[in-house]
């Protein structure tokens, strides 16, 4: 089995790719990333470069090893102009696609903006039909991650109206979602994801210093275990802490597809204009596993990694 290269993906139009979720397409018999895509080479005013994105997406026919730029999805428009899409959560359902994907009117130059989570389905992966806004107790939530439940699914995000905790919501159909409360109480943090590895279920979370995990019996009880992937890799472009990360199960394999900015620290970062050096991103991968009812990454020495035929 080949090894993971490293970087996994760069964005070669605006060099921001970040939020990675990785899902395989039914419809092309490969895999695809779908990304919000930062526009890190652009000079911007202040903080208006991770606003204004589009989903970008790359295609791989050789199970992960290279992967293909292949454009932006076709998102039916909510509203007129130009606006904000981050962190597309990706599953398949019900013979459909859904999406569910932070959303932000227009182009802010700061973070004083509300923020949604928008529903859409695609039979194809790159037209995209907008069903509605999901109905929960706050105007600042971002960073949906979604899993099936006993009787429907569940929903983990972020709300920022409530000190950046993660909180969840049920839903029987994906369409209609019942608030539920806090998921977390110990930080703020960002980019929740959960899965299951080894019989638990876990759920990893950004907290600016590399992912938090934690591990529950039930998908609602969660107990923090400590953080991963918080410094520097070694590899070539992961020379920074793991950013926003999605989990794919791949066979016996679990993989987390993250964001690191290699240039971070390295370069003068003018809040103003900016520096592409700085701001650019690239994504990897590290292969995760349980020893001793630890969550743990296998980041930095070589580890095989192919994504399966389905």
């Amino acid at each position: 089995m080949p090894i993971a290269p490293a970087p996994l993906f760069r964005d070669p139009i605006f060099d921001g790719p970040t939020d990675p979720t990785v899902i395989y397409n039914r419809q092309e018999k490969n895999w695809w990333i779908v990304y919000t895509s930062r526009r890190a080479n652009v000079p911007c005013h202040n903080v208006s470069w991770v606003h204004g994105t589009d989903l970008g997406a790359a295609s791989s026919n050789d199970g992960g090893q290279t992967w293909l730029y292949r454009g932006t999805l076709n998102l039916e428009p909510v509203e007129p102009g130009r606006n904000t899409f981050w962190a597309p959560e990706i599953l398949w359902a019900d013979g459909c696609y859904h999406m569910f994907v932070s959303y932000i009117t227009g182009v802010p130059v700061n973070w004083n903006y509300g923020r949604k989570i928008l529903h859409y389905t695609s039979g194809n992966l790159w037209d995209w039909e907008f069903r509605g806004e999901v109905t929960l107790e706050s105007e600042r939530v971002i960073d949906a991650c979604v899993h099936p439940v006993q009787g429907g699914w569940r929903m983990w995000y972020k709300d920022e109206n409530d000190g950046s905790h993660t909180h969840y919501a049920d839903s029987p159909d994906l369409y209609t979602w019942e608030h539920r409360g806090r998921a977390t109480e110990d930080q703020a943090q960002e980019g929740p994801n959960v899965f299951t590895l080894g019989g638990k279920h876990w759920m990893i979370a950004d907290v600016w210093e590399g992912q938090a995990v934690y591990v529950s019996d039930d998908l609602t009880r969660w107990e923090r275990q400590g953080t991963i992937m918080g410094g520097a890799g070694t590899r070539k472009e992961d020379n920074n802490r793991a950013h926003h990360a999605d989990v794919l199960m791949a066979g016996d394999h679990a993989y987390i597809f993250y964001f690191v900015h290699p240039g971070m620290g390295k370069y003068d970062f003018d809040p103003e204009l900016g520096s592409h050096l700085s701001r650019r991103s690239s994504v990897q991968v590290a292969e995760l596993y349980v020893a001793d009812g630890k969550l743990m990454a296998r980041r930095d020495e070589p580890f095989e990694f192919r994504l399966p035929e389905q």
